[in-house]
């Protein structure tokens, strides 16, 4: 089904669409079946016959005799339905049988056909004209009627939903429930029913995969403060992006529904890689301004070029003719822009206030206390590029949590003896190791 509104004003197919959708009523369809319940027939008690049943049996007519459907409460109903549908400004062309018996009373100078002038107009039409005038309208077998219509496409202030749910509400007050039921179908209903199902999926799948992506950060990075600080970072541009949706009145559609999937899965990429980064340059210094500016240096650079070209990318979009087409391209820019934003802005603000890595000074405050005073002894204080060679030099002997600088500086004449003592060990282990190699 194609829509009037996904195309813009200056192509030729909205144009098209337009001439059609002005001048021709409408173009989607939206058909109203109206079902007549059979009355309920009471048991009578079984008597023999009698001569006066036999002779009034002759006068009797049989219900299920197609020339008498054409009730006169049936016909009310058709009407009464008709006229309130051909009252909405969203729809253009409505056809029923109505439309019949109006064109029947113009023939009939004015006069309008009741329905036993219809019933005999029934038993007398040909077969052919039957099916070509009658059928599409009435379904005497199934006892239906259909009023057939067409959607305003163009109109501005078309809102399906609300359109379908106003026209079951007002038609079930016309009609009596015991009697008449009616149901709405056709590739209106279809598309609606669609985007409603998309919508409340895109609720639950998004619900779904949040708490996925939570369990995932637990298990990757063995932190729910740092968990939670990954999630925020991730839905912050997603309702950023909602946000700009229902400020701007876009609405959300089959391109549009995809968008925040798209933009989890880029976000979740750039979350990894700056959280990763971040703790990696806190082992440094332990220092939660200097390893965001460290982080920002190196990965930092990376996420933003990266950004940069998927929003160039993605901005090609804007030169299509399908409106959906288009907004999917800008939106994902906006996106693109907002998760560059929170990863580089509001996710290294949170570790700076949670401060979620607190837990890696006290074990190394630990493990330095462990270390003894036993080794102190009496030597010339290093300076910063020394104790920095020999911490490094530590790290890679021990694969330890790393001694910040400052407290290096603190201890200089502690550490200086652990690190001469840890670099004289792995000399000592390497001469083993080559010596029992050799044998």
């Amino acid at each position: 089904m194609i829509l009037i509104n996904y195309f813009k004003k200056s192509t030729e197919i909205y144009k098209g669409m337009e001439v059609i959708d002005q001048n021709l009523g409408g173009t989607t369809p939206l058909d109203i079946v109206i079902k007549f319940k059979k009355p309920k027939e009471e048991k009578a008690e079984q008597t023999e016959p009698s001569f006066l049943d036999d002779f009034l049996s002759e006068f009797t007519t049989d219900e299920n005799d197609p020339k008498y459907w054409f009730s006169q409460d049936k016909l009310d109903t058709i009407n009464k339905i008709h006229d309130y549908l051909n009252s909405l400004p969203e729809i253009g062309t409505v056809q029923s049988l109505s439309t019949l018996l109006k064109i029947g009373e113009r023939l009939n100078d004015g006069k309008p056909l009741d329905g036993l002038m219809l019933a005999l107009l029934y038993e007398k039409l040909p077969a052919e004209y039957k099916n070509m005038i009658i059928s599409p309208y009435v379904n005497i077998e199934n006892n239906e009627a259909r009023i057939s219509t067409r959607i305003i496409d163009s109109n501005p202030n078309l809102r399906r939903d609300e359109l379908i749910k106003k026209i079951n509400h007002d038609i079930n007050a016309m009609i009596n429930p015991q009697t008449t039921e009616v149901r709405l179908s056709n590739l209106m209903i279809m598309y609606n029913n669609m985007l409603q199902s998309l919508f409340d999926s895109q609720i639950s799948t998004l619900g779904f995969v949040l708490s996925l992506l939570f369990v995932m950060f637990l298990i990757l990075f063995r932190s729910v403060k740092v968990a939670l600080i990954a999630i925020i970072a991730n839905v912050v541009p997603i309702s950023v992006l909602f946000g700009i949706m229902g400020w701007l009145n876009i609405p959300l559609d089959i391109m549009t529904i995809t968008i925040a999937a798209i933009s989890i899965g880029i976000g979740v990429d750039d979350t990894i890689h700056y959280i990763h980064r971040f703790k990696e340059e806190f082992k440094h210094d332990h220092s939660y301004e200097n390893a965001m500016i460290r982080a920002h240096k190196s990965i930092g650079y990376a996420m933003y070029y990266t950004s940069v070209v998927i929003m160039i990318g993605f901005s090609i979009l804007v030169l299509s003719n399908l409106i959906p087409t288009i907004y999917f391209g800008l939106l994902t820019v906006v996106v693109m822009f907002s998760l560059l934003a929170s990863a580089l802005v509001l996710l290294p603000r949170l570790m700076i206030i949670l401060k979620p890595y607190e837990r890696l000074k006290g074990n190394v405050e630990k493990i330095a206390a462990e270390l003894g005073s036993d080794l102190l002894f009496e030597c010339d204080v290093a300076s910063d590029e020394s104790i920095s060679n020999m911490y490094q030099e530590l790290s890679k002997t021990w694969k330890l949590v790393r001694i910040p600088v400052h407290f290096l500086q603190m201890k200089i004449e502690l550490l200086q003896e652990c690190l001469l003592f840890l670099v004289v060990l792995k000399y000592w282990f390497l001469q083993v190791w080559q010596h029992l190699k050799a044998r």
